[in-house]
């Protein structure tokens, strides 16, 4: 069996960090990000690379008329209203150009390869005290309505928010039409992620620069398929972001991304990176020159091993193919 290499992309904007940076965000940086995206497209694109990009519902939005008109009945009512994207729009407005992007929506559907997937409509997190399995719900279904009616797609694909992954509601997003979840890496330092601790911090951030929990690829089998849940589909690593003016802190985290991407190949493993685009804010240039030698690596492994590259539908579809009995 070939390897494959899987990339998904959590593709948020604000949505992703306003619980954290409140209205103390810096506009170059998601001005960055929009621009860096249709460059990373047409890369993907003329390399042959398959990406899914879990995208927040309320992106698909042209404005916030269209954005409250999708809005679930029953919204998520956390203990820690903080966490609410319905309670930060109210107290400080929409801004289109960190809230909606339905043009680089179309740019993902007319890029070839790509899997346009979901990231929930709000943003929800399943294991915050206080929301329920029918909120979730109703978020689900607001982000295929919205996806359907406007754009003429079913979402396949899920990632959780913070990778927080609520296990009884995996039937939910079955339901819901989502048959593809991305799991969370099988090492301790990524189970629980709601509970953070500083050892688990720590550890997460030492291993990408220094092997500290088992390898991170794995062979297809190891995917198991469960009656009337979704397929998880194991993350292996995420690509950090650039550290500016640090290039040994860049160069060994890059090095062990390929080492791994190389291990996986030669045993027929799969490997699954993901990250946030709004991670190339920052630094966009430099950022995109390291994704050109990560993907040029892929393409020697390509035609060195035979190496694949699937999105988490493609990934998910074949796994499936292949559970099926003869």
């Amino acid at each position: 069996m070939t390897g494959t290499f899987t990339i998904s992309l959590d593709f948020e904007l604000l949505w992703g960090i306003f619980d954290k940076v409140g209205t103390r965000y810096h506009p170059e940086y998601f001005s960055n990000t929009r621009k860096v995206i249709p460059e990373m497209l047409d890369l993907y694109g003329k390399m042959g690379i398959s990406v899914t990009w879990a995208t927040v519902g309320m992106l698909f939005a042209d404005n916030e008329e269209e954005w409250k008109s999708y809005s679930p009945e029953f919204l998520p009512s956390y203990r820690d209203k903080k966490l609410s994207a319905y309670a930060w729009a109210k107290a400080y407005g929409l801004r289109p150009e960190v809230h909606f992007a339905p043009e680089l929506i179309h740019q993902i559907l007319q890029t070839p390869g790509q899997d346009l997937g979901s990231h929930t409509y709000a943003h929800y997190y399943t294991l915050m005290r206080g929301q329920s399995p029918e909120q979730f719900r109703q978020d689900l279904q607001a982000t295929q309505k919205i996806a359907r009616e406007k754009f003429g797609v079913s979402l396949k694909s899920l990632v959780f928010p913070r990778n927080h992954i609520n296990e009884l509601y995996l039937g939910i997003c079955l339901e819901e039409g989502y048959e593809f979840v991305r799991g969370n890496p099988k090492n301790w330092f990524w189970q629980e992620t709601q509970h953070e601790s500083f050892s688990k911090k720590l550890f997460r951030s030492a291993d990408c620069f220094f092997p500290l929990g088992s390898r991170s690829s794995y062979a297809e089998h190891e995917i198991k398929e469960f009656t009337g849940e979704p397929l998880i589909l194991p993350a292996s690593r995420i690509l950090r972001p650039l550290s500016k003016g640090n290039r040994l802190f860049n160069h060994i985290r890059l090095s062990r991304i390929l080492a791994e991407m190389e291990y996986a190949a030669k045993n027929g493993e799969v490997y699954h990176l993901w990250w946030h685009p709004h991670n190339f804010g920052h630094d966009p240039k430099q950022s995109m020159l390291e994704l050109k030698k990560l993907l040029f690596h892929f393409l020697t492994l390509q035609e060195k091993y035979g190496m694949e590259s699937l999105s988490m539908e493609e990934l998910g579809k074949r796994v499936k193919n292949r559970l099926i009995p003869a």
